[in-house]
């Protein structure tokens, strides 16, 4: 077995110093979703309803389930706008986080104001019978036997 070829680094060129007064940052840059230079705490706003920061979170994991109960008001953001069109069939909660690209924590923040105006409505998700029917199972085991 041959070991790996190493392939020589190029020392990449220090960025530019820009005058002072005067940034370098670009639109694309910024840590938020594909280069959105928005700031999470901008688009979660300060985590509660009050105005005052101290605010509690609803009770919502991955798997609650959303569903929309209004249409986006006017003076809804634009992350919360895009909740409420998304959830108008049930969705869960990691659903909403990936379609938006947002961290979950962020999105139970917004959750938690819509929730707190009524604009959406939390589910428990739909749990399944942990024990199968046993006729179903017995239905299924002589149609196998058939075959």
């Amino acid at each position: 077995m041959t070991p790996p070829r190493r392939q020589r680094r190029i020392p990449r060129q220090a960025p530019p110093v820009p005058p002072p007064g005067r940034s370098t940052a670009t639109p694309d840059d910024g840590p938020g979703p594909k280069g959105n230079p928005e700031r999470l705490f901008v688009i979660g706003g300060d985590g509660g309803d009050g105005g005052d920061g101290g605010g509690e979170r609803a009770d919502i994991d991955l798997v609650t389930l959303i569903v929309a109960r209004a249409d986006p008001p006017v003076s809804a953001t634009p992350e919360q706008a895009a909740l409420l069109r998304l959830c108008a069939a049930p969705l869960s909660v990691a659903e909403l986080s990936a379609y938006l690209a947002l961290p979950f924590s962020v999105v139970t923040v917004l959750l938690t104001g819509l929730l707190a105006h009524e604009l959406i409505e939390a589910r428990a998700p739909i749990v399944r019978q942990k024990v199968a029917d046993r006729l179903l199972l017995e239905a299924v085991m002589h149609g196998l036997q058939r075959l």
